[in-house]
């Protein structure tokens, strides 16, 4: 019987998050390779993550607390090696003022 595959770490993340969060929008990107003989780096790579979500559970949270929100959801993945996060978490309301921002609107 062959095994399934285990998921890569970036889906794992997102699903994790996608879970506790319900994003509006989410990506994750794995700046693994930017990171390669730094500390924290492990040769397979799957160790540095960028994420940018959107999300309507942010409401009322600092941004220390959005943060520790997303490191507690994603515990297991930190302990199984996961080394550094780069977080932009936002509010809807937050995501739309930038846009009009960018766009001049």
């Amino acid at each position: 019987m062959i095994e399934p595959a285990t998921p890569r770490r970036a889906a794992r993340i997102e699903a994790a998050l996608r879970v506790a969060f319900a994003p509006i929008s989410l990506d994750v990107i794995d700046d693994s390779a930017k990171h390669a003989g730094h500390a924290g780096a492990a040769p397979g790579g799957e160790t540095h993550y960028t994420v940018v979500m959107v999300a309507t559970a942010f409401q009322d949270m600092t941004r220390i607390a959005r943060s520790r929100a997303v490191h507690a959801a994603l515990d297991r993945e930190f302990a199984g090696g996961l080394h550094a996060l780069a977080l932009t978490l936002r509010t809807p309301e937050e995501q739309a003022r930038l846009t009009a921002r960018e766009t001049g609107g």
